[in-house]
């Protein structure tokens, strides 16, 4: 088995991986693949730099509720064939600015919502189980202030796993609502930092995709667990032609977003205590298994980093980081863009 293939995949998504996509399906980019040039994430103007690197859509915000900038956007996704799906944050107790922001995006032609419940990593951000359960009950809060919202305007919202909820929390929370305007973003790399099995993600989640955002992963071994880096697409470990498959066999007209960001890998600290103390019900499995890929499947040099690089250079690895993955997206996936 070659180092791309290592993951479990079943004999029908094997089938489904043979088949080409619908010629509709694209790939976009998120404003993180510019990671060092970090241009506006505004839709007008990320349309347009999105464009120009050979971009299919984007995931961006809206800068303005106002009618006329909303018939721009609108009108500018449309010269330029791509697709917009909108950026923003779950609501509040006041849910004002939230449904405007769903009210705005359908009018600027968005095809859905892309949200998350957490703007950190969880194994980071909580020092306690206490301080977990809080967030956890809050974001639940959130979503069910979201809902009836999406329903009510029809415009579906994806929740990104964003390094916090594992797929198994992921899909219990998910059966609980029962509605086609609410799911989830699937990341494809995202939950290998909780020691997920990347493509059991993306089965698991696969029923709930409202968007996505696509990227390859590399690991290293590190003293305290293991380092993660996005790597362009092709480069790394991901199965991507399975996990399109799978996620065009539950949502054909399913749209894929870049998100290879340019940076330092990541360290996912799972030989330290603070790492678990946030996941009481998991058991060494998890981590024999992650630790058990890392050591087969590691890098053969080292993870790339920007730390150390003038920002000429860093432009220069970003550029080519979003030209490689363009075209393996066309070529290798038959994603257009």
């Amino acid at each position: 088995m070659t180092r791309r293939n290592f993951f479990a995949t079943t004999a029908a998504t094997a089938v489904a991986a043979a088949m080409p996509p619908p010629a509709r399906c694209k790939m976009g980019f998120t404003p993180d693949s510019f990671a060092i040039l970090r241009p506006p994430r505004t839709a007008l103007e990320f349309l347009e730099k999105a464009h120009s690197v050979g971009a299919g859509g984007v995931q961006a915000s809206l800068a303005s509720f106002e009618p006329e900038y909303l018939k721009k956007v609108r009108a500018k996704k449309d010269e330029l064939g791509m697709y917009l799906e909108v950026l923003t944050s779950l609501p509040g107790p006041d849910t004002t600015q939230f449904e405007k922001t769903l009210q705005a995006a359908k009018e600027a032609g968005a095809e859905s919502i892309r949200t998350a419940c957490l703007s950190g990593r969880r194994y980071e951000t909580f020092n306690t189980l206490a301080e977990w359960n809080t967030f956890k009950a809050a974001s639940i809060e959130k979503i069910e202030r979201a809902l009836p919202l999406a329903n009510k305007h029809k415009i579906a919202i994806g929740i990104e796993n964003h390094k916090d909820w594992t797929a198994e929390e992921y899909v219990v929370m998910l059966k609980k609502y029962s509605s086609e305007y609410l799911g989830v973003c699937i990341d494809f790399g995202n939950n290998m930092s909780l020691l997920d099995d990347p493509m059991e993600v993306v089965e698991s989640l696969a029923p709930y995709v409202i968007n996505n955002h696509i990227k390859d992963m590399a690991v290293e071994e590190y003293e305290d667990g293991f380092l993660l880096a996005e790597v362009p697409m092709g480069k790394g470990i991901l199965d991507l032609k399975r996990m399109v498959a799978v996620v065009l066999k539950a949502r054909p007209s399913a749209k894929f977003s870049l998100d290879m960001l340019t940076r330092d890998p990541l360290k996912i600290t799972c030989l330290t205590d603070k790492y678990w103390v946030t996941f009481p019900e998991r058991n060494g499995k998890y981590l024999a298994r992650a630790l058990a890929m890392v050591k087969k499947h590691k890098s053969p040099k080292a993870l790339p980093r920007v730390t150390g690089l003038d920002r000429e250079a860093q432009l220069r690895m970003e550029m080519d980081n979003l030209n490689q993955c363009v075209a393996y997206a066309r070529d290798e996936l038959g994603l257009r863009t």
